[in-house]
């Protein structure tokens, strides 16, 4: 495609001087290839404009920039490179968001649970589904391997011309803040966007609940969807409204456009009745926990608002068995019940811990970190919850990336200790999770949290295999217990 007719639709170029055919897109210098449209990015770390030279010596045929370099390429003048880099991918691939109707959603927890929902529903109402999230992105049928909750915009935009490509319908892809905030969104438009709630997390690049929260609302204005499904129960909600778009609420407490009555929770699910503008469905989740109704409810009342149909809500809800690593019961031959769980905030890690405590008979027993490279302020908080809730804590490694483990365990601690409750610190992860099978009695339920669906521990850098689904059976084998 030629560089003057990507450009030519974005209103945001300042000045061009030349032109190319483009044959591939790269913000990585190492990466780029011939044919390359290099993108400029400044970011905390490296200023792509450094290495402009670099892009050009392995082959880039044009620069987008946001200061003139001394290069001899042509050169895409714009204000911010980064809106331009969504944009322009965009036209690269020949907007494929426009062939598929859109479902984005954000929030601080439950996006994977509610991705997971919706992409079921979708296929019960005749769609053919991409999802893209944190654990995997699927077209159809095929799994591949996530990176990032919300990738960047080039791979972001490729994606979605293969699900074009292969037949999607629908997609629905899970929104973070640090997309919104990084514009890998800029240009795209939704024709829903479903907002979860707000917790503390990620204050470690926002800075504040405010900064974060106004990330996230900028994802409910006309420039990205079409109608907003708002969480009425949270208190956050106030500021997802009233944005510019029709708004459907949804709540327990809060009486709004869709309720949710006669809940029931039991350790295999959820049941209670869906209230949606006056028509009901009566609803038996085999996912338990007073947060799946929630997801669920958002779930439900986006595709209804979407046009699907309650049969397609009710179907689709009622044959999810399982999210991965969202409260994902292990198959163990053992008299205690083993948990894996994402939690990896305050506020996740006291609802899995809350939940799964409504079905313990025994003992309680969590084994948590919290990683490094993060918001250090929810360590002390995170040890609190689990002081609170757990019956036995074993305070251990997560994904400790550059920091000494041990600091961030002390960290821990400082909020456990507030409790009278028991614990213990065992740094090395596998051997917590043996000291947990070891200890556990009939009744007790074990809450491994924080990596939930992941399959590594990043430690310096490195990513080393980790899955605590095998490690489990590895050490239940060692214990003659498989």
């Amino acid at each position: 495609m030629l560089l003057s007719e990507m450009t030519r639709e974005y209103q945001g170029v300042l000045a061009c001087s030349g032109d190319a055919e483009v044959q591939g897109l790269c913000y990585d210098s190492r990466k780029v290839k011939p044919g390359d449209l290099y993108f400029c990015l400044p970011g905390v770390r490296a200023d792509g404009h450094d290495f402009a030279a670099q892009a050009k010596e392995k082959g880039a045929c044009a620069l987008v920039v946001q200061r003139k370099l001394d290069v001899d390429l042509p050169q895409v003048l714009v204000e911010d490179s980064r809106h331009a880099m969504s944009c322009l991918a965009q036209s690269f691939y020949g907007h494929p968001a426009r062939s598929m109707i859109m479902v984005g959603i954000t929030g601080t927890k439950g996006k994977t649970t509610s991705a997971y929902m919706i992409g079921a529903i979708a296929r019960m109402a005749g769609h053919k589904v991409g999802l893209i999230g944190t654990v995997c992105t699927m077209i159809g049928e095929e799994t591949y391997e996530a990176t990032l909750t919300t990738p960047e915009s080039v791979e972001l935009q490729k994606l979605l011309a293969d699900m074009r490509d292969k037949g999607c319908t629908l997609c629905v892809m899970e929104v973070s803040a640090h997309a919104l905030a990084q514009k890998r969104l800029a240009g795209m438009h939704y024709d829903a966007a479903l907002y979860t709630n707000l917790s503390q997390d990620h204050l470690d690049y926002f800075g504040d609940m405010d900064s974060y929260r106004r990330a996230k609302e900028e994802f409910f204005t006309p420039a990205y969807t079409d109608r907003a499904i708002v969480n009425m129960d949270d208190d956050s909600s106030v500021h997802m409204i009233d944005k510019g778009v029709p708004v459907t609420g949804f709540g327990v407490a809060v009486a709004t456009d869709a309720a949710a009555r006669e809940i029931e929770i039991c350790e295999n699910g959820v049941s209670y009745e869906l209230d949606w503008k006056g028509l009901e469905v009566q609803l038996n989740l085999q996912l338990s926990g007073i947060f799946n109704v929630y997801n669920s409810m958002g779930a439900a009342v986006t595709c209804l608002e979407l046009g699907m149909s309650f049969q397609a809500v009710k179907q689709g809800l009622e044959s999810m068995r399982v999210v991965p690593g969202r409260i994902e019961a292990l198959r163990t031959n053992t008299p205690y019940k083993v948990i894996l769980d994402y939690a990896h905030s305050p506020a996740a890690l006291e609802n899995v811990l809350e939940t799964v405590r409504q079905f313990t008979a025994g003992r309680l027993i969590c084994v948590f970190g919290c990683g490094g490279g993060r918001d250090k302020e929810k360590r002390p908080i995170m040890g609190e919850i689990a002081g609170r809730l757990a019956d036995y804590s074993i305070l251990t490694s997560d994904n400790p990336r550059y920091e000494d483990p041990m600091e961030i365990l002390e960290a821990i601690e400082t909020g456990i200790a507030q409790r009278n409750s028991p614990y213990e610190i065992i740094e090395n992860r596998r051997e917590a999770i043996r000291h947990a099978l070891e200890i556990a009695q009939k009744g007790d339920v074990i809450v491994l949290a924080g990596k939930g669906h992941e399959t590594y521990q990043e430690v310096k850098g490195v990513k080393k295999p980790f899955d605590e689904k095998v490690v489990v059976f590895e050490l239940l084998q060692e214990m003659g217990l498989d």
